[in-house]
């Protein structure tokens, strides 16, 4: 399970609205193969595993499967991974989650147990739901998953008095930000900070594709950002709109109002924290979040510390909310 983890990892940024899933077949004379889900339309996971095997001559024949999400069962741009399981005459499917999606939610199993295959789930269940966090939760919820990402100096300030922000982070640090854009179906900003910076927000520090630019209010003529869609309704009813057109993950990469307004709106599923190794010193510039805070201790908003790890000279801090797995 661990080998197909790691290769669905290769495949995070090709699959959308898919997920991305990691498979691996294990022969009864030991021989591996391994596949991760291709570009919409292409095959999934399982089947590149088992066309592997063919390819080099393997007999499927009581093989075991690690899948690291349950094969599909419904006829969709692919026939279901399912009944190619079947068809391949393996002994056994370990899935390390189900799959949530309506069209599947346990039929897949169903029908791998129907054909008489042994099938075993939750191997590594808590890293592959890790992996697929965005897609588990759009298909739980009908909403992508949302992503804040902030960056801030160690006292907590993301632009100097003047308004300057360019550069507080490192380069590694930026190059993470455009891993994220390359991971999400759209990225958010705000008006005002399409105004102040005119960013494009492609990815270009990695390989992968540019999100959906998403501005909350109007985009000035002319802004790199264009073209893009100007949003002005509700927060909620944008991710039930953004939900609706197969985006999985939104990135919000807005100014301290708009980071706030998802925060106070609790709409945030992760909290990226880039902190850099330099300190404002003093209460003049901006804080990560504008706005009045919590009155009293009691009322301080609390999370769950998912990760932390070092770019470059930066520091990374994850953060969940504390109802989130």
């Amino acid at each position: 399970m661990r080998r197909a983890l790691e290769a669905a990892a290769t495949a995070r940024t090709r699959t959308a609205p898919n997920p991305w899933v990691g498979a691996v077949v294990v022969t009864t004379d030991g021989r591996v193969f391994t596949g991760a889900t291709e570009p919409p339309g292409q095959r999934h996971a399982e089947r590149v595993a088992l066309d592997a095997a063919r390819e080099a001559g393997a007999d499927l024949t009581g093989a075991t499967v690690y899948s690291t999400l349950e094969p599909c069962s419904h006829h969709g741009r692919t026939p279901p991974c399912a009944e190619a399981l079947v068809a391949a005459g393996v002994g056994r499917v370990v899935s390390a989650v189900g799959d949530p999606d309506p069209k599947v939610a346990g039929r897949g199993h169903e029908l791998l147990r129907a054909a008489g295959i042994r099938v075993d789930q939750g191997v590594l269940a808590a890293e592959a739901a890790e992996q697929l966090a965005a897609y588990l939760h759009h298909r739980r919820t009908g909403r992508p998953y949302v992503v804040l990402k902030l960056a801030a100096t160690l006292d907590g300030r993301t632009a100097a008095a003047d308004g300057t922000s360019q550069w507080i982070t490192g380069p590694e640090a930026r190059a993470e930000v455009h891993r994220l854009r390359a991971e999400s179906g759209a990225v958010v900003v705000g008006a005002g900070t399409v105004r102040a910076d005119d960013p494009s927000l492609t990815v270009r520090h990695v390989v992968g594709p540019d999100p959906r630019r998403v501005v909350l209010g109007t985009a000035p003529a002319g802004a790199k950002v264009h073209p893009c869609t100007e949003w002005r309704g509700s927060l909620p009813d944008l991710l039930d709109h953004l939900g609706a057109d197969g985006v999985l993950q939104v990135l919000v990469e807005g100014g301290a109002k708009v980071a706030a307004s998802f925060h106070r709106a609790r709409l945030v599923d992760r909290y990226v924290i880039h902190l850099a190794p330099a300190l404002m010193g003093g209460d003049d510039g901006s804080a990560m979040l504008s706005g009045l805070g919590a009155g009293t201790i009691g009322d301080l908003w609390r999370g769950h510390i998912a990760s932390i790890r070092r770019l470059g000279p930066d520091l990374e801090i994850q953060l969940v909310p504390q109802e989130h797995p």
